[in-house]
């Protein structure tokens, strides 16, 4: 009897230690431990892939603006010629923005230039309201030249009243669409233009005529008032493109170019032969090519 009661102990104490230890185990797995990952249909299901923030093939496009993305001066003197426009522009010399992003036929139905020779970023909240009736998935916006380009240097926008104004613009853009892409040229480099069209004796007539006198004004004066002035207007330039910056770097979907077109060197192929200041057919290309490249690149080229 005390046999079969000792192994009767024996195998409850062995029953006991087994449940402890599945219970360990059991316990172990629960908490992580060194245990394999579980299989099953979610063990493997890929994480999904966020949406990209900029989309580098929009299905439409409107451009906003001044003179330049009119194509003031590139076809005839004094004129718009917005069929040459770097933005919307149909002429197949220039390949424009849109007909490269949309091909040629879709360019012509679904891209709408709301641009305005003579505009100044006070003018940009009103193009923009027009411009979201089309409801485009790209806007493209160039100005910030006439707000340097006054009568004197002394008539320029202040800058705080240029950043108040871009500011607006882009909230009346939002309030409109939310999603739409916003592409943002900077300013030219105007002291370039003065130093390369002032070779030109045709294009200092027409400069006269009232083209961007606070830069453009006596051109080959280099006395030291001259010079200052020429001096304030580039350092607005340079201003008005650091607030671009600084606005467009606070929303998602803009894209400021980085400066591209202020540093870019035009010559007298890519300067209007009517005025030696707006860009030509050619330099009109080039603007076009500078956004292509911005806009289809993955992230902003620096």
């Amino acid at each position: 009897m005390r046999n079969r009661r000792h192994r009767s102990r024996g195998a409850v104490a062995l029953a006991a230690a087994a449940l402890l230890g599945a219970g360990a185990l059991t316990a172990c797995d629960a908490q992580g431990g060194n245990s394999s990952a579980p299989n099953g249909p979610s063990a493997h299901k890929p994480s999904p892939k966020p949406t990209p923030t900029w989309d580098t093939s929009p299905r439409s496009m409107a451009a906003v603006g001044d003179s330049i993305t009119r194509g003031f001066d590139a076809c005839s003197v004094l004129s718009d010629c917005p069929e040459v426009s770097w933005a919307t522009g149909s002429d197949p010399e220039i390949k424009s923005l849109a007909t490269r992003l949309l091909g040629k036929e879709r360019a012509v139905s679904h891209s709408w230039n709301h641009a305005k020779t003579g505009a100044r970023m006070t003018d940009l909240s009103e193009q923009i309201e027009r411009a979201a009736a089309e409801r485009p998935e790209l806007m493209t916006v160039m100005v910030g030249a006439n707000d340097a380009c006054r009568s004197s240097a002394a008539a320029m926008t202040p800058v705080g009243e240029f950043r108040a104004d871009f500011e607006e613009a882009m909230r009346t853009l939002r309030r409109a669409l939310p999603k739409t892409q916003v592409y943002v040229s900077s300013v030219p480099d105007l002291k370039r233009l003065w130093s390369t069209g002032r070779t030109n004796p045709l294009g200092k007539q027409v400069w006269k005529l009232g083209i961007c006198s606070s830069m453009l004004a006596d051109p080959d004066d280099l006395d030291t008032g001259a010079t200052q002035r020429r001096e304030s207007v580039q350092d607005r330039v340079i201003a008005y493109n650091d607030v671009l910056k600084d606005v467009c770097a606070k929303d998602r979907r803009c894209r400021y170019d980085g400066g591209a077109v202020f540093d870019y060197r035009f010559d007298g192929d890519q300067l209007s032969h009517w005025d030696w200041f707006h860009p030509s057919k050619n330099g009109q290309s080039r603007l076009a090519e500078i956004a292509y490249r911005q806009v289809t690149s993955p992230k902003p080229v620096a």
